[in-house]
């Protein structure tokens, strides 16, 4: 049986493959561009928050946008890195299909799951909550594929 040592939560980190998570953090966050850009979901998304489709100019400081959006993907990654690297340690084999099922589990079972009250109070209705969390979805299987594949 797996037995982590005491302060399990600070050793973990010297034991993560941080090139691994930096190409996952790279990854999902360009899937994630894609996947907000003008040619896909972002013009249904922006319709969906109530927003008029004539003038899909987005305000605010977009340099702290992508900022913190970068930070919290990068924070994803290490999360899903250090919940794969306790499955892996308890299973035999462990590569990307499991990493990419670990992933898809905590994109729905955390990320869908916890945001959609989030979105439902806050009067955005289902379809926002379906783009969002589709992509939250897709970026933490991502993550979980490149991270579980080298294992």
């Amino acid at each position: 049986m797996f037995e982590a040592p005491l302060f399990a939560p600070v050793w973990v980190f010297t034991q993560l493959n941080w090139l691994a998570i930096i190409v996952a953090f790279v990854a999902a966050f360009i899937a994630g561009a894609i996947w907000f850009g003008p040619k896909t979901f972002f013009p249904i998304w922006w319709r969906a928050m109530g927003k008029d489709p004539n003038n899909m100019e987005v305000t605010g400081n977009m340099a702290v946008t992508f900022g913190a959006t970068a930070i919290a993907a990068f924070v994803e990654a290490i999360a899903v890195a250090t919940v794969i690297y306790f499955v892996a340690a308890v299973s035999p084999h462990f590569g990307a299909l499991e990493g990419g099922l670990v992933g898809l589990l905590l994109g729905l079972g955390l990320a869908a799951a916890s945001s959609l009250s989030h979105r439902l109070f806050a009067g955005q209705g289902f379809k926002v909550w379906a783009i969002e969390v589709s992509s939250d979805v897709v970026n933490l299987t991502i993550m979980g594929l490149i991270i579980g594949a080298w294992q």
